[in-house]
């Protein structure tokens, strides 16, 4: 036996020792990530908008909160177009541990941050500024994380692997919100609205030590490394942000394909969250749970989801979770009015669903459109443009679309069309034929 070939049965020998690291180490990334960025959206839903915007119209306060949890978004390409470039250029690896500690720190600032009040106009224009960073951080890690995962599996569980990830987004979520519920109940409500909802922010502290531990163990994947060492010796080669854009036609299919799963997700975790409390007047509690447990059926679908685009292939999977959500907005608002605990929770739990349905298999497929050396920036920059357009603007056009039209129906229309706009685009796709067994 040479000694290549031993070398090619130690690598198999730790192979699931080595998925298994990463598969921790994703879910923590997610997780720390998810947790930083959407407790935004809960303290916008409840308390920012006094804090930070007190002199204005209620709804018009509501709308300017909202509006600072888009510019959130807008960083995201930025942050995608950045690490994008690390990531491809030096590695997955590099770009990861930048992102969270960037996210950690602005996100600790916003616990920090003195409140109109006390500082005026400087507070809100601060307060944009960290959410910009929080973007930039959350644009380059999502990619980063799915693609540690899903180029370390083998070429037919893409979909699972590239999915399982996902799960951080609902620890993150759900101990968000386990924060908020826990921090609800010891205050008052003019206590959590002073100065309790920053207690969240600041226990993003806690998230360093911990990106510091499970960071360590994380190597880039086989694929990725095989891929740089083909390249390497090409001289001055370009940006893969750069080649990226010089052909935008998979990036311009991938943002009008994910439109629908962004806006379903931030309509439920941040839109209802605030609709139930301040429009139909529900329990700020018995709305986080709701949220909450709306999760967990997003966390099982993405998976199972995932997994199954393994087998039957990508495309009819990510189409028919479209379709529901472009038919199940229409169910959403009439099942929130009900106020009714039990119909609230199927309201949102189906429309986690469908969402699990399109980023089960849109993982994979977005990482399949690209070839690796171009595919950080390529899956990244078409996904958080996706984000920006879609769920940045989601809460903040719900807004809108109700205080203009006195009315939730023209919301659930705004959602279909972005729907059809969807399936549009799916249809465009073509995927390498190896990928699945039909696909």
């Amino acid at each position: 036996m040479n000694a290549e070939t031993q070398v090619s049965q130690a690598v198999k020998r730790r192979a699931p020792q080595r998925r298994g690291r990463l598969f921790v180490a994703t879910i923590g990334a997610q997780s720390i990530e998810n947790y930083d960025f959407l407790i935004y959206g809960t303290a916008a839903s409840i308390a920012l908008n006094s804090q930070f915007f007190p002199s204005v119209d209620p709804v018009v306060g509501v709308l300017a909160t909202f509006a600072t949890f888009a510019v959130g978004f807008a960083g995201r390409p930025i942050g995608a177009a950045i690490f994008g470039h690390i990531g491809d250029r030096f590695g997955r690896k590099p770009g990861l541990l930048l992102a969270i500690l960037l996210m950690g720190v602005s996100t600790m600032l916003i616990g920090l941050l003195p409140n109109y009040q006390t500082i005026g106009v400087a507070a809100p224009v601060m307060l944009v500024i960290l959410r910009v960073l929080q973007g930039v951080s959350l644009g380059g890690q999502s990619t980063g994380a799915t693609l540690l995962s899903l180029e370390n599996a083998p070429p037919t569980r893409r979909g699972l692997f590239g999915a399982l990830p996902q799960l951080g987004v609902f620890v993150g979520m759900a101990s968000g919100t386990l924060v908020f519920l826990l921090i609800g109940n010891l205050t008052t409500h003019e206590q959590f609205i002073a100065w309790g909802w920053r207690i969240p922010f600041l226990l993003s502290v806690l998230m360093f030590p911990v990106a510091y531990i499970v960071h360590r163990f994380i190597d880039d994947a086989p694929e990725f490394q095989k891929a740089e060492s083909n390249v390497a010796m090409q001289p001055r080669r370009p940006s893969s942000v750069v080649q990226v854009l010089r052909n935008p036609k998979q990036v311009l299919l991938v943002v009008f394909a994910f439109l629908p799963p962004t806006i379903m997700f931030y309509v439920i975790v941040a839109g209802l969250l605030q609709y139930g409390v301040q429009n139909q007047h529900i329990d700020q509690n018995v709305m986080l749970i709701a949220v909450m447990l709306s999760m967990v059926a997003f966390s099982v679908s993405t998976v199972f989801f995932g997994w199954l685009s393994d087998r039957i292939g990508r495309r009819g999977i990510y189409a028919a979770g479209v379709a529901l959500s472009g038919l199940w907005a229409f169910a959403l608002f009439p099942l929130m009015d009900t106020r009714n605990f039990g119909l609230i929770l199927l309201a949102a739990g189906v429309g986690q669903i469908s969402v699990g349905a399109m980023f089960g298999p849109g993982n994979a497929m977005w990482a399949e459109m690209f070839p690796p050396s171009m595919r950080y920036s390529g899956s990244s920059i078409g996904t958080q443009l996706a984000n920006v357009l879609g769920g940045g603007l989601a809460p903040f056009i719900m807004v809108a679309l109700i205080a203009g039209t006195h009315t939730t129906v023209s919301v659930a229309i705004y959602m279909a069309v972005a729907a059809v706009v969807s399936l549009v685009a799916v249809a465009m796709i073509r995927l390498p034929r190896t990928t699945t067994a039909t696909d």
